[in-house]
């Protein structure tokens, strides 16, 4: 059995257990809120919370802001092209020249998890080459040769550009399209067709959102095909941001000549190459219009990857989140085995491209029941485009869903289309409903299906409320401390509503898609109650609970009176322990790639400073009083000290010459032989160097009272004492006292750091002279923190939020506020 089990025999049960809480808790939580400096860039970070309750404006009022900086910037880049006379190259975000680095494509953990070093520049079959080439010459003097073979591990592991199913080329659009046209007929869903990235989530929000042309319209806001720039605004974290990009775009096939000169002097190989392989949408490698010579997909695709950091971050995801990044709007879950009342989820579908958007998730697996999955992809996001009820010819009414799937067609094993009741072919169709619904067959990914056929093969359907000016909106970030037990927190908002109506309330937490790799080891659940101020425990009125764990929102729809009304959050946070700190991420990629850390790291920083609330007033004249309080305590106990450590030097000064004046007194009256030997035996026993309690004491002390110097409190250091010979110090008389209690004793100095000296054996060692302080073995592994906000859409135009905060780590503490006798486990 180990020593730590054998110590814990020792103690009681509870006092096993205490300590486990004790070491498992961290008692001061703390999180990086900043990858840089702030100096650096300190006017692109936004400015921190202040203090006290948050004011509501239009909810059009930041998309207008975005816009408006945006249309500037493109106008500012087109004066400069014409200047220059060249077409707009993004140098944040310059898919050319990255093309062997792989910045744009790849996200920060490929290079966090990459053990090699470096990567190799050129391929096997080069090597090769050099070698014979230097093996035919005859310019080596033996056949053989010293390798390095951490350099030829890295040879062999060369891959192509292409050779891991990675872009072969890239090329702008005039260049890739006969003739190039930002939309042809406007926006359709039937334009959409998902590429060689996971993002069908984002394509799925695309396709749903082109049956509304009036939201697309606001998502590109300016563009020049001429000089090849395009404008975005994308919603993130509660505010409209911006971006631009240029107009190259990454095609599936390399050059005609990227494995050397080819020999084809009329050139008809290479235009016939470039004709089949590298012209219209099909050449792509990313997502493409159905339409050969239509562009806007592909370019909102990459500005979306852009603003995220590159394509990796935008692979996988659930389709409500991207239309809320597309359109500003408020998407909740719908588990459809949970649903209550069938008629109003219908009510609210006859509303798509009104108030509502809707995608719909298949599962990710039916089990054994291969017959269940009727043409699904599994694991899927779709489009719904249309909700209709209709009559047969026979007056029978039929609620019908029309679905797309973003990838525009179905896969080469059939895959994509649902194939029941409803589908392509079915004995249903008859020319009474081809010509009702203005429906062809076609493998175009898009087909009808009946709405319970719906509510039973989908698992998810996300639905966004859209917002427009009549709405205000208000929002209040802060950061929370997540006890490792669940509950209430003591932290809240109190919202004031004068004006009745419908509100939305939204909790949400940081949209850590846009710093992938740098997430931490903590994910969060969130939750919420709703209730009026002041209310009992138990008399909420709504109990908001997400679809399943780590959400990042979680909202509730309501009818309020005007009044003043509470929202406390409820976080359930779980570690993985296998994920990287934030710390050891910037340490290895600020050697390993210091440009990739420098745009996620200023995603993650523009996004943590959310959470950074100004302190008012009040509490900084409390925080400064506070530490001037402290400053003044630590001068008085090193006063203190000094003057113990002083009276202690005097005390040894005068013991020293009483010792003196008495050896003095001894030899003039020359003691009998006998008492002298007997003296020197004595003192022949003893170590000449054995240092006494006192004298102990005192190095002690002397490092003490040095070491209270250092501006950091909690932490101890040992310095040089100047002339210390404590452990040289002459034998003191054992019957000298060793406290200051009598006259010849000492001050008591240092004698509650030691405690009482001990008699017999040897003294405690004390530390060298520049030794570092012990290791503290204590563990604290829980320390987690969620950047938490809260935002309120309402008709009243005077609608606010004020923090409430706990005054003290107590009243911090979690809750019941649920009026629940008992825990669950997935409370």
């Amino acid at each position: 059995m180990s020593s730590v089990a054998e110590d814990d025999e020792t103690k009681a049960p509870q006092q096993v257990l205490n300590e486990f809480w004790e070491n498992l808790i961290t008692k001061k939580p703390g999180k990086v809120t900043h990858i840089f400096p702030s100096s650096l860039y300190a006017n692109l970070l936004p400015p921190h919370t202040k203090p006290g309750p948050a004011k509501g404006r239009n909810a059009a009022e930041s998309y207008q802001v975005a816009a408006d900086e945006c249309r500037a910037r493109v106008k500012r880049i087109i004066r400069e092209c014409h200047r220059t006379n060249e077409k707009f190259t993004d140098p944040e975000f310059d898919i050319e020249g990255d093309l062997g680095t792989k910045n744009c494509l790849e996200g920060l953990m490929d290079w966090y998890n990459d053990p090699s070093p470096g990567k190799a520049t050129v391929g096997p079959w080069q090597l090769s080459s050099a070698l014979a080439t230097l093996a035919e010459s005859n310019l080596l003097t033996t056949p053989t040769m010293n390798v390095d073979l951490g350099a030829a591990s890295r040879v062999l592991d060369y891959e192509e550009p292409n050779s891991s199913g990675g872009p072969g080329s890239v090329h702008r659009i005039d260049w890739i399209f006969e003739t190039p046209s930002f939309t042809v007929d406007g926006y359709s869903s039937s334009d959409v067709q998902q590429g060689n990235n996971g993002d069908c989530w984002f394509i799925a929000a695309v396709a749903t959102i082109c049956s509304n042309p009036g939201l697309m319209d606001k998502i590109c806001v300016e563009k020049d095909e001429e000089c090849g720039i395009y404008g975005f605004v994308f919603y993130r974290d509660g505010e409209w941001i911006w971006t631009v990009v240029d107009d190259n775009l990454y095609l599936t096939e390399k050059d005609f000549d990227a494995w050397g000169d080819n020999y084809d002097p009329s050139g008809v190989k290479e235009k016939k190459y470039k004709k089949n392989r590298q012209t219209g949408s099909d050449a792509l490698y990313f997502a493409s219009c159905a339409d050969q010579n239509e562009t806007w997909l592909p370019l909102l695709e990459k500005a979306f990857a852009k603003v995220h950091g590159d394509y990796d971050s935008i692979s996988g995801g659930i389709s409500g989140e991207a239309v809320e990044d597309l359109t500003g709007g408020v998407t909740t879950k719908v588990l459809t085995n949970r649903i209550l009342s069938k008629d109003r989820l219908w009510e609210e579908l006859l509303e798509v491209n009104k108030q509502f958007l809707f995608s719909a998730s298949s599962p990710g697996s039916y089990g054994d029941d291969s017959h269940a999955r009727r043409g699904l992809a599994l694991g899927h996001a779709y489009s719904i485009i249309k909700a209709v009820e209709e009559e047969d010819e026979e007056g029978k009414k039929h609620k019908l869903v029309l679905i797309r799937n973003p990838w525009g067609k179905r896969s080469i094993t059939g895959v994509g289309e649902w194939n029941g009741a409803w589908s392509d072919g079915s004995k249903e169709w008859s020319p009474y409903w081809m010509k009702k619904l203005d429906y062809r067959f076609a493998d175009d990914g898009i087909f009808w299906m009946s709405y319970d056929d719906l509510r039973k093969r989908f698992e998810l359907l996300d639905r966004t409320r859209l917002f427009d000016k009549e709405w205000t909106v208000v929002q209040h970030w802060t950061s929370v401390s997540v006890a490792w037990v669940t509950g209430y927190l003591n932290t809240k908002f109190l919202v004031e509503i004068k004006k009745a109506g419908p509100t939305v309330f939204v909790l949400c937490q940081l949209d850590d898609r846009y710093f992938c790799g740098l997430e931490g080891q903590y994910r969060f659940d969130l939750h919420f109650l709703l209730q009026e101020e002041n209310t009992p425990s138990g008399e909420h009125i709504v109990r908001a609970r997400g679809a399943w764990f780590g959400n990042r929102s979680i909202s509730a729809e309501v009818e309020l009176q005007p009044g003043k009304y509470e929202v406390l959050p409820k976080i359930v946070a779980s570690q993985e322990s296998d994920s990287p700190e934030v710390q050891d991420v910037v340490k290895k990629l600020a050697d390993r790639n210091p440009q990739k850390l420098r745009q996620i790291g200023m995603n993650y920083d523009i996004a943590n400073a959310k959470g950074i609330v100004e302190i008012s007033e009040e509490e900084k004249k409390k925080k400064e009083a506070k530490a001037k309080e402290a400053k003044e305590k630590k001068i008085k106990e090193k006063e203190e000290a000094e003057k113990e450590k002083s009276e202690f030097e005097q005390w040894k000064k005068e013991k020293k010459e009483r010792e003196a004046k008495a050896g003095q007194t001894k030899e003039e009256d020359k003691p009998e032989p006998a008492a002298s030997e007997e003296k020197a035996e004595v003192s022949e026993s003893k170590p000449a160097a054995e240092s006494s309690a006192e004298d102990k004491k005192a190095t002690k002390a002397e490092s003490e009272s040095d070491s209270s110097d250092d501006d950091t409190e909690g932490t101890s250091s040992v310095v040089d004492l100047p002339n210390s010979k404590a452990s040289a110090a002459p034998i003191q008389d054992k019957t000298e006292p060793a406290s200051g209690a009598g006259p010849d004793g000492p001050p008591a100095y240092g004698a509650s750091l030691d405690g009482p000296a001990s008699v017999g054996g040897d003294a405690a060692p004390q530390p060298a002279a520049n030794a570092p302080p012990a290791a503290d073995n204590k563990q604290n592994p829980w320390n987690a923190v969620c950047v938490l906000g809260l935002r309120v859409y309402s008709k009243d135009p005077e609608v606010s939020i004020k923090l409430i905060k706990p005054t003290t780590a107590e009243e911090g503490a979690v809750l019941d506020a649920d009026g629940a006798t008992q825990a669950g486990a997935t409370m």
